[in-house]
């Protein structure tokens, strides 16, 4: 434990004399370089979190949280949907198909991947329900929904023919050709992910099928969870009910994007940690040139009892208070500066009229921020645990000064 004698001699020596001005100088400097990192990181990782909150919520507005297979073991069984389990955590579910396909409007061609619906299913979606969508919610016989920016590819609008090419064939006087249909544009979605928008167009599932030649008992189930966090433990619940059944999840489908992401997450978290460190060993310069210092004071206070024990306490409570301090500061500048970080984007982008956040390439129209209370935790402690480090060697060198010698010289 740390007593009031040695607390009292701590402050007095953080709060150096002028006579110390170049200790102070360095002080400074630590206890800014560690606050700046430790905002610089709060403010990275809640950009990074929001930025993965952002896309989660768009994938899974567009996208089922899970997919259950029919395969090759018959259709899937819809009563197993009344399980107590199931009930719990879902109440949302839509057969469905899909299959690729070449698009062809006023001699452009594109491929897409083609999604069926039931009639009623259709209007249910969430993309459907979005004040984005345009024209009718529903999905009728020879008619299409496709999305925003493949309207805008197409140069096509509702109302307008489209015709699309299969990979089925149909035999003919010349032989297997390629099944080519006809279908109206009868809506038009935004997904606000250009990916979607330009890929993926609805059909009725009855249409999707006859075109592909798809047999019914071979439709999927597309499973829209009440919250799709915890995801695998979800997906588990579905596994004990389709025993036999393939299930995917949105992780599953996505795992090469989200694991770049946490790569990504934990890669700037180690280079950023680095401004901490760096800063941190300020604190072992800073406190080395105190010691030096304080060579006759560390000696007096030996020469009348002061054990070696408390000595290494002061100067080690010394480097952990600027530490401290200066983490907390750090963690109230990037809290604030996390919060409001749109409105410095807006701000800065007028100011210096550039695009800090193109909306193109990032699939979202404003900066993302999401403060996460236990990453902040973590910094914080490894910010204050650095500093501890670091200030052990001059708090033990100063507890092995010669008391003799210190007086003597000076």
């Amino acid at each position: 434990m740390i007593n009031l004698l040695e607390r009292k001699i701590a402050f007095r020596y953080l709060f150096t004399k002028k006579k110390d001005g170049f200790i102070n100088i360095i002080t400074t400097f630590s206890f800014l370089g560690i606050s700046l990192g430790v905002a610089v990181l709060i403010v990275v990782m809640s950009v990074m979190n929001g930025f993965r909150t952002e896309l989660i919520n768009k994938i899974n507005g567009f996208n089922s949280h899970l997919k259950i297979f029919a395969e090759n073991t018959g259709p899937i069984n819809l009563k197993k949907l009344n399980n107590s389990s199931i009930k719990k955590i879902s109440n949302k579910f839509f057969l469905s198909n899909s299959g690729e396909a070449v698009i062809i409007h006023n001699s452009y061609t594109k491929g897409i991947v083609l999604r069926g619906y039931l009639k009623d299913d259709f209007k249910k979606l969430n993309v459907i329900s979005n004040d984005k969508f345009f024209g009718s919610k529903s999905i009728s016989y020879n008619h299409i929904s496709i999305g925003k920016e493949l309207s805008f590819i197409l140069n096509a609008d509702i109302g307008d023919k489209i015709s699309i090419i299969s990979p089925s064939s149909v035999m003919s006087i010349a032989g297997n050709l390629p099944k080519q249909k006809s279908f109206i544009i009868e809506s038009i979605f935004e997904s606000e992910i250009n990916e979607f928008n330009q890929n993926i167009a609805f059909l009725n599932l009855n249409d999707l099928e006859d075109f592909f030649d798809f047999e019914k008992k071979n439709r999927y189930l597309e499973v829209f969870l009440k919250d799709p966090k915890d995801i695998e433990e979800k997906k588990k619940k579905f596994q004990k009910v389709f025993k036999d059944r393939l299930i995917n999840s949105w992780a599953d489908l996505n795992q090469s994007l989200f694991s770049a992401l946490k790569v990504e997450r934990n890669v700037m978290f180690i280079i950023l940690s680095l401004i901490i460190l760096i800063a941190a060993f300020n604190i072992i310069s800073g406190l080395t040139i105190l010691v030096k210092n304080k060579t006759r004071d560390i000696a007096i206070l030996k020469s009348i009892g002061v054990q070696n024990t408390s000595i290494t306490k002061i100067f080690f409570l010394v480097g952990f208070l600027i530490g401290t301090f200066s983490t907390i500061l750090g963690i109230i500048i990037g809290v604030i500066f996390s919060i409001n970080i749109e409105s410095i984007r807006v701000l800065i982008s007028n100011l210096f009229n550039i695009s800090l956040f193109p909306e193109e390439i990032y699939f979202l129209s404003k900066m993302p921020s999401e403060i996460e209370p236990f990453s902040i935790f973590i910094i914080s402690l490894f910010s204050i645990i650095i500093t501890c480090l670091v200030s052990i060697y001059p708090a033990i060198k100063a507890s092995k000064l010669d008391t003799i010698k210190s007086l003597k010289y000076e």
